[in-house]
């Protein structure tokens, strides 16, 4: 059942997808973020964020929206990833996974009621199914972050988070800034649940991000993450009230 839509409304849900030549994920991604959120019974949208594919992706996700009336496609002038698409996501709640298939987007409705107590949900993804390296390489990072940031999230790093709209409201995001963002939430005094998703083998194709192009420039960002909470303005103040 495809969900009918009018594209004029806003929707209750945006899930955010960035993709970078993926063309043999997409006709499964959008067939199954399709059918898991028509779960939630609620209008939602998908924004697949299109960081500068070289591959037939582009006209596959033409042909998606020509199929799909949930789907919006951003084609990024240059890579700008996950962090650039939250201004363009209208919904309430907005939802975040990777294109690879990695992230099990069924697990967005079961994650959402979770929001009721919480104003973001971030996955864990404790039992991971990546090759011994990169999951050695994300436990030092993890431990790494959380030692310079001060932080006790386990897995920062996962793609699958949901957000209440407040969470982000006037944020000021930067290329790579969605691995912080439970902390970032945290610093603007919201609340946030890390809790255990389910991680899958990638699909399809490979992986187009690795140690070489990511840890260097993730250190830096922590770097940044790691001023910014130790600079962070908190006050309390109360306003005199005019004598008579």
């Amino acid at each position: 059942m495809t969900q009918s839509i009018d594209p004029t409304s806003k929707p209750f849900l945006s899930l955010v997808v960035p993709i970078y030549n993926e063309q043999e994920n997409i006709p499964t991604l959008l067939q199954r973020v399709g059918a898991a959120l028509q779960q939630i019974g609620q209008p939602f949208e998908v924004v697949i964020v299109d960081d500068g594919s070289t591959d037939t992706g582009p006209q596959m996700l033409a042909e998606g929206m020509r199929q799909y009336p949930w789907l919006r496609v951003l084609r990024m002038a240059k890579n700008g990833g996950q962090s650039a698409a939250f201004d363009a996501a209208r919904g309430q709640v907005i939802a975040t996974i990777d294109g690879d298939l990695q992230n099990d987007p069924e697990e967005i409705p079961r994650l959402l009621p979770m929001l009721d107590n919480y104003d973001m949900i971030t996955g864990w993804r404790k039992d991971r199914h990546d090759t011994k390296f990169r999951r050695l390489q994300t436990r030092i990072a993890n431990r790494v972050r959380n030692w310079l940031s001060q932080e006790t999230i386990q897995d920062s790093a996962s793609s699958l988070k949901l957000y209440k709209r407040h969470c982000l409201a006037g944020i000021q995001l930067y290329n790579g800034m969605h691995r912080f963002m439970p902390t970032l939430v945290k610093m603007r005094g919201f609340t946030v649940l890390e809790t255990p998703v389910k991680h899958s083998a990638r699909f399809a194709g490979t992986a187009k991000y690795g140690f070489r192009n990511r840890a260097l420039r993730a250190f830096i960002d922590l770097l940044a993450v790691r001023w910014m909470k130790s600079r962070w303005l908190r006050y309390d103040a109360t306003e005199i009230p005019r004598e008579n």
